[in-house]
Order: C-alpha cells, then structure tokens, then sequence
C-alpha cells in the first residue's frame, strides 16, 4: 500500500465503478422458518492453459432457495 503500482490503481477503479452501478441493486432478506443451509461448490482444475491454475467458486444460501 506504500508503493501502490499502475494496474493496482486500475482495478481498485474498476471496482469502485462496479459498486457504482449496482447500488440500486437490493438485498432481500424476508422472514422464514427454513433454516435450511445449501452449499455449491465448483472448481477447474488447472484450467487456464498459460499457467495451470485452477479457478473456483463457491454460493451459500441459507434457507428456502
């Protein structure tokens, strides 16, 4: 953070544009007696054919889906 280079500065503007454009976007969180906990997970491994990295993700949701 003392040394910050160019493309450091690029992406923290991409993602501040990003945010920008989502704040209308709303978080719904309503009442319900599900407390059901469902997890995904995916992953590719080796996936990228320069350098052999993988690339995964995973989505969370608690309760009804």
């Amino acid at each position: 953070m003392h040394a910050p280079i160019d493309s450091y500065w690029a992406t923290v503007k991409r993602i501040l544009h990003y945010l920008k454009g989502t704040t209308t976007h709303d978080l719904h969180i309503t009442r319900s007696s599900s407390f059901t906990l469902h997890g995904f997970t995916d992953a590719d491994w080796a996936g990228s054919l320069d350098d052999k990295k993988s690339t995964g993700g995973y989505l969370v949701f608690f309760g009804q889906m």
